[in-house]
Order: C-alpha cells, then sequence, then structure tokens
C-alpha cells in the first residue's frame, strides 16, 4: 500500500475511535458498561492511527494521534502508557513542530517525576535542550534543560551524566560571557574528574577552560587560578594546557601579540584546538593594547 493509503487509513481510524470515545461518555453507553473497555479501544487505535502517520511521514498527524492517545492512557490511569504515547507523539512532532514536541515531552516529564522516575526525566530535559539548541536557537532555554538535567541525575547518583549537562551548561555560559558561573562549573567537573583514574586525564581540560574564562575577566585572577589548580592536581603542571597559559599570561603581561599568537599556534599545531577555545582566546587577545583581534 502507498503512503497516501497509509494516510487515508489513518484519518478513517482517528474519526472511528473519536466515535468510539464519544459512546463511551454517551448515557447507554453509561447505562450497559463497557465504556471502559471503549476507552480502551479507542485508545489502541490512535496508536494505530499514529503508526500509519509515520509511515505516510504526516509528522503532525502522528504528534496529534498520539496525544489523543495519552489523554486516554491518563483517563485510564495508565500513568506509564501515558507518559509513553507523550513521548512518541514528541518524536513525531520533532520533524515537523519543535514547540508541541517540546510540550508533549515537558508532559511526559510531569508524569515521570511524579512517579519518582528522575533518571528518566532527565533524560528527556537534555531532549528538550537540544531542540532548543538546534530547532528554536535559545540558548538560555536549552541551559535551564540542562541544569534540571542535572540536578536530576545528580539526586539519582548519575555524577558523569550529570557532568555531561553541566560541561554544555558551562560552554554556553562562557560563549554568552557568563564567565563567572563557567568557571564554577568547569572548576567543580574538574575536581570531581581528578581522582579518578578512568576521568583524570580529562580534568587538565576543564581546568584549562576554567582559566580561560578566568583570564578574560582579570589576568592576575588567572595566575592565582593557574597556582590553584596546580596546587590541587599536581599532574596538571605538566600539561601542555599548563605550559600555553604559563606562556599567555607572559605574553599579556608583556602586552606581546606577536608572542601570544605565536604561543596558540605551537599548541594548536599538535593539539587542534575548536570553535570554543579559539573565541575564548581571541576575546583575551584583543585584551592586549593595538591588537587587530585576529590569531594568524
Amino acid at each position: 500500500m502507498d503512503n497516501s493509503g497509509k494516510e487515508k487509513e489513518a484519518i478513517q481510524l482517528m474519526a472511528d475511535a473519536d466515535k468510539k470515545v464519544k459512546s463511551s461518555g454517551s448515557f447507554l453507553g453509561g447505562m450497559f458498561g463497557g465504556g471502559h473497555h471503549k476507552v480502551e479501544e479507542a485508545c489502541e487505535m490512535y496508536c494505530r492511527a499514529a503508526n500509519m502517520f509515520k509511515m505516510a511521514k504526516n509528522w503532525s498527524g502522528a504528534g496529534n494521534a498520539f496525544c489523543k492517545a495519552a489523554r486516554l492512557h491518563l483517563q485510564l490511569q495508565n500513568k506509564h502508557d501515558c507518559a509513553t504515547s507523550f513521548i512518541d507523539a514528541g518524536n513525531a512532532y520533532k520533524k515537523s513542530d519543535p514547540n508541541e514536541a517540546i510540550k508533549c515531552l515537558n508532559a511526559a516529564i510531569d508524569i515521570y517525576t511524579d512517579m519518582g522516575r528522575f533518571t528518566i526525566a532527565a533524560k528527556h530535559h537534555i531532549s528538550i535542550a537540544e531542540i532548543y539548541e538546534s530547532e528554536l536557537v535559545d540558548i538560555e532555554k536549552a541551559i535551564a534543560h540542562y541544569e534540571q538535567a542535572a540536578d536530576y541525575y545528580k539526586g539519582e547518583e548519575s555524577n558523569s551524566s550529570a557532568n555531561k549537562c553541566l560541561l554544555k551548561v558551562g560552554a554556553y555560559c562562557a560563549q554568552l560571557e557568563q564567565y563567572q558561573k563557567a568557571i564554577e562549573i568547569y572548576e567543580q567537573v574538574g575536581a570531581n574528574t581528578m581522582d579518578n583514574p578512568l576521568l583524570k586525564y580529562s580534568a587538565k581540560e576543564y581546568f584549562f577552560k576554567a582559566a580561560l574564562c578566568h583570564f578574560i575577566v582579570d589576568e592576575l585572577n588567572a595566575k592565582i587560578a593557574v597556582e590553584k589548580y596546580e596546587e590541587m592536581f599536581p599532574a596538571f603542571s605538566d600539561s601542555r594546557e599548563c605550559k600555553l597559559l604559563k606562556k599567555l599570561l607572559e605574553a599579556h603581561e608583556e602586552q606581546n601579540s606577536d608572542a601570544f599568537t605565536e604561543a596558540v599556534k605551537e599548541f594548536d599545531s599538535i593539539s587542534r584546538l575548536d570553535q570554543w577555545h579559539t573565541t575564548l582566546l581571541l576575546r583575551i587577545k584583543k585584551t592586549i593594547q593595538g591588537d587587530e583581534g585576529d590569531l594568524k
């Protein structure tokens, strides 16, 4: 059967399910019983219709059908099935209407938190954050959902997952020039990972990022921070990141933009600096008097 056939079949199923829901609440339906059973049948029909809409790539139709199924599950006190249907609706709406997707995912999150399923709720907060990042480009809202996810993960002792969310927050805060918040996050995650044999290699990266944020705010703060990180985490002293920071501090103190650029180039030739690092390094370099503001 072609996709248009599936869509017609889905529309008919939706109409039949709507009729079933109406008859379940009618006077005769109430008198002779079977209302509950009809709601269950209608629920199943909405789900079947949603899957047919998906096959026809009618994502709004699929989202709407899953939403109708979710509301009936709630009426039947099937909380878990209700949340699952809202997630299915959210996933369908992601492809056609990001705002509706967020509404559905939030509805599922409310149910999961009410059930004490905080790890699943956290996962869906991340999904919402990703929609704000890529579809709606609202970074402040993305940050709020990553933070909520991190809180839920921490509460469930899923520290590695919490750290991943916090690092997203830290990266965005630095981009938005909320340096103090970014520093706190990078220092916290660095301290959490430096004693873990499997993660301690990453700690130097987090302290490097924290120091760059310090540097933009104040050169002296950055010097003090680097000394503090070396004391906290002796392995940091031998890292290329720490050596680069010291060269940059020296170049900045001397207001020598050529030495600053040379130090960055040397580091970049071995360990490629990504867009985030480059952006922050340019911001620091611009504070050198008479600098043109590039790293060439």
